[in-house]
């Protein structure tokens, strides 16, 4: 199994500071009935970097992820990973050009342990199939091998949260903040080049919240992942971000450094409407 992929890739004309966009959506529209979910969004995310995407609820940070990941239709528009267009590739294909993502509800394989659930999310990524799976070669077993090694080091990044007897405990007997971590380290074994956090600290307690929020920028200095985190909270988008994009009705309103966006009149506005106003 091979640690890196290779994408095509095209010269980019719309690039931000002089850099590329390794995702681009162009004027991108979801509409589900008569409710523009997502109107007209350009959004920009370069390589190694940490974007975090806010707004009020309903604002459509969620459908932005889920239009990304082919997991809904696209009214109009396009979406670009590397230069390409991603236009009429299902999730499958999306997650092997190199996007992963986690779930504002967690999703794991509750009955398969901490270390299957890591291991079985490198399919995109392997040679060996029902052949020699069914024969068990020698080629079959050198890649089970390396899977495992693999999932034991993304497991290790989170410490001793994961490792050890974990990897023989099924996921659904792991604490919430574990199950969150589980599930970065699904993410992490796609071999992504982009990962897409929903809501990364949801329920956690301030303890947890922290020690998370850190792993997000290990993610990126560590292992090179870009990310784009959609978040609530405001303490977490401010530390951990290299810009913040927010959304409000589907359309973008704010894009800046955090301070900047934070004092924007027009993002306070949108915040107070809906009785949240960000700090």
């Amino acid at each position: 199994m091979t640690d890196t992929m290779s994408h095509p890739s095209t010269p980019n004309a719309n690039a931000v500071n002089g850099t590329a966009a390794l995702l681009e959506t162009r004027k991108l529209s979801v509409d589900f009935g008569g409710l523009h979910a997502l109107d007209g969004l350009d959004f920009e995310v370069r390589e190694g970097e940490i974007v975090s995407v806010i707004g009020p609820n309903g604002a459509g940070k969620t459908t932005l992820f889920n239009a990304i990941t082919a997991t809904i239709e696209l009214s109009s528009g396009d979406i670009l990973f590397e230069g390409a267009s991603m236009m009429g590739l299902d999730p499958n294909k999306v997650t092997a050009r190199g996007i992963a993502r986690t779930f504002q509800n967690v999703r794991l394989f509750a009955n398969m342990t901490v270390l299957e659930n890591v291991m079985v999310s490198q399919h995109c990524r392997t040679r060996q199939h029902a052949f020699g799976a069914l024969f068990y070669t020698p080629a079959f077993r050198r890649e089970e091998a390396e899977i495992r090694e693999r999932a034991e080091k993304i497991l290790s990044f989170f410490g001793n949260r994961l490792v050890g007897y974990r990897f023989d405990q099924p996921a659904f007997t792991l604490s919430y903040a574990n199950r969150r971590r589980l599930e970065i380290a699904r993410a992490m074994a796609t071999e992504p080049k982009l990962i897409l956090l929903d809501e990364p600290v949801a329920g956690m307690n301030p303890v947890e919240s922290a020690e998370l929020t850190k792993l997000v920028g290990r993610l990126r200095d560590e292992w090179g992942f870009a990310i784009v985190v959609i978040e609530h909270h405001m303490d977490v988008v401010r530390e951990v971000s290299d810009r913040v994009v927010v959304l409000d009705h589907g359309t973008k309103i704010a894009e800046g450094e955090y301070e900047e966006v934070s004092n924007d009149p027009q993002v306070i506005e949108a915040y107070l409407g809906h009785g949240n106003e960000p700090s």
